[in-house]
């Protein structure tokens, strides 16, 4: 179970797109989640992991996104340190109140479905080109 991070920051408005920091590119946000696999009777198997992939994150974030492999490994209230297999999607969206909530619904539904206590998540302003150059 991977302790969780939760950003504090408001999710605003879209910045525009003459945004002078990014040039042409386009102001979005970039989020990294971070589901652990481990429960506390099994693990989440790969079919479970690709419906959750398709019914949750993609069908709220169509418009694509990347996902990779990962062993996470985090402090346990006793001191001992555990390592969990993980499932890492990146997502690239718009600063929008909507995106936002799509995220915490992600998260809020993973949690639920899973047993999990709780899911590393990170944001950051990034400047992205958006389709071919």
């Amino acid at each position: 179970m991977l302790i969780g991070a939760v950003s504090t920051k408001a999710i605003d408005a879209p910045k525009s797109a003459a945004d002078p920091l990014c040039g042409s590119a386009a102001p979005q946000v970039r989020t990294t989640l971070y589901f652990g696999t481990a429960r506390p009777k099994g693990s989440v198997s790969e079919l479970e992991w690709q419906m959750c992939l398709r019914d949750e994150v993609t069908a709220r974030f169509p418009d694509g996104l990347t996902v990779w492999e990962a062993e996470g490994q985090s402090k346990h209230p006793d001191g001992t340190l555990g390592h969990e297999r993980s499932k890492v999607p990146l997502l690239v969206h718009p600063d929008t109140l909507d995106a936002g909530a799509s995220v915490q619904a992600v998260i809020t539904k993973y949690r639920k479905s899973f047993e999990q206590e709780s899911v590393l998540w990170e944001t950051a302003h990034v400047c992205a080109v958006l389709g071919l150059v």
